[in-house]
């Protein structure tokens, strides 16, 4: 094999990826941000729940990876482990998803030997064969991350993290966890997050939300105006002056508003001079903002009805491309998989059967109206006739029940 010359070009020091431009998406504080945008953030929250319920609907199952009964066996094989998670499949791949929002997702992988119902969970198995299977695929925070560990041709060798409670370090070998990220741009370990375009909008979107409030609070409450008693110099005391900023900056109109002032201080509330108006509609501006960050990541269409505007043809061209989106991100997960999980899980229990594959199921609903009018076509023209492999791929498709053999007649 020839030897590698170049380098992958990845910005780090020892342990630590600096690739991000902005001081406050890298490392730590980027995750904090990231956090806050998909928890506190009602578009980026919708966007991201969406994506997770469209997922979590998407049927997963196992292929065999040739025609030979041990491969056919051994994707039934890795079928089971699947079922048999500690953890569900389901909730594992709501926590493989947490990749879109940090760029990238680190599952340790936790095997046990199939021994059946015992109570010791290394052993505990619906399966009583004896084979090593998965117990279960558990998250490693992001938050919980401390530094990477690479060789010297920039490849990834071990996770180090520390969690809490005990906050103690603990390095994961690369042989022992499965890496999801959105994208490997310089082979980069922490990938990029899908906010990561939406994060200035956001930024202006939250800042001018806080303004509004405030201003709304204003305008309900009136601009607090303090006047001391004649001939008392409050400019030469500081104390005093920091008590007098602190009382009108602290003023606010609720169940328990009052005040009591010493004679002689007198207290104003002046109202906004247009009414409570403003010179800018904030309303639209949040609106333009909300827009933009859905945009980031092809949600856009989910405004259509709000806005107004926007036709059904238009919404459902934007649907297919939101769908052929997370389509690619179900690829990922199965890619991650298929070049290591799987074949990992194969070579354990010395499976003489070539790698099964695991493959993803749709998540949109095929248009039945425009599938009759091809097929319709197709039949026209001699192009296609109906044989059960086509009657099972229709009933499927309309939700309809199998087709019933004839044995069963």
């Amino acid at each position: 094999m020839e030897k590698e010359v170049g380098r992958s070009g990845l910005n780090r020091w020892g342990g630590y990826i600096s690739e991000e431009f902005l001081p406050d998406l890298r490392g730590e504080r980027g995750i904090k941000i990231y956090r806050e945008m998909s928890e506190n953030d009602s578009t980026v929250g919708a966007i991201l729940y969406a994506i997770k319920m469209l997922v979590r609907q998407a049927d997963w199952r196992v292929e065999p990876g040739g025609s030979r009964q041990q491969d056919k066996d051994a994707a039934a094989f890795v079928q089971s482990c699947l079922d048999d998670l500690n953890i569900p499949w389901q909730d594992t791949i709501s926590e493989i998803l947490s990749f879109l929002t940090y760029g990238w997702s680190l599952h340790e992988i936790v095997y046990k030997r199939r021994m059946g119902n015992k109570k010791d969970p290394r052993l505990k198995s619906r399966f009583d064969d004896g084979l090593i299977g998965w117990a279960k695929l558990p998250i490693r925070a992001q938050t919980s991350l401390s530094h990477w560990e690479f060789d010297e041709h920039d490849n990834l060798t071990a996770f180090v993290q520390r969690p809490p409670p005990d906050y103690v370090e603990i390095t994961i070998p690369a042989e022992k966890f499965l890496l999801f990220r959105t994208e490997t741009h310089k082979d980069n370990p922490e990938g990029r997050s899908v906010l990561r375009t939406a994060y200035r909008d956001w930024f202006f979107k939250k800042r001018i939300q806080e303004l509004e409030g405030i201003g709304i609070e204003r305008d309900l409450a009136g601009l607090p105006v303090l006047i001391a008693p004649e001939g008392l110099d409050i400019w030469s005391d500081a104390n005093l002056l920091k008590t007098c900023n602190d009382f009108v900056q602290n003023i606010r109109r609720d169940a328990l508003e009052g005040l009591v002032l010493p004679y002689g201080w007198e207290l104003k509330l002046l109202s906004s001079g247009n009414g409570g108006g403003r010179q800018f509609d904030t309303n639209t501006i949040i609106q333009r903002y909300d827009s933009r960050i859905a945009m980031t990541v092809l949600a856009d269409f989910l405004f259509l009805g709000h806005e107004q505007s926007g036709s059904w043809a238009l919404s459902s061209d934007k649907t297919r491309l939101f769908a052929v989106a997370i389509g690619t991100y179900l690829d990922i997960i199965s890619e991650v998989f298929n070049q290591k999980a799987i074949p990992a899980l194969v070579d354990i229990n010395g499976l003489n059967a070539a790698y099964p594959q695991l493959i993803h199921g749709d998540i949109e609903t095929v248009d039945l109206d425009k599938l009759g009018g091809y097929l319709k076509t197709c039949a026209e023209l001699g192009l296609i006739n109906a044989d059960d492999t086509l009657e099972d791929y229709l009933r499927a498709q309309a939700g309809l029940p199998a087709r019933l053999e004839k044995d069963d007649y």
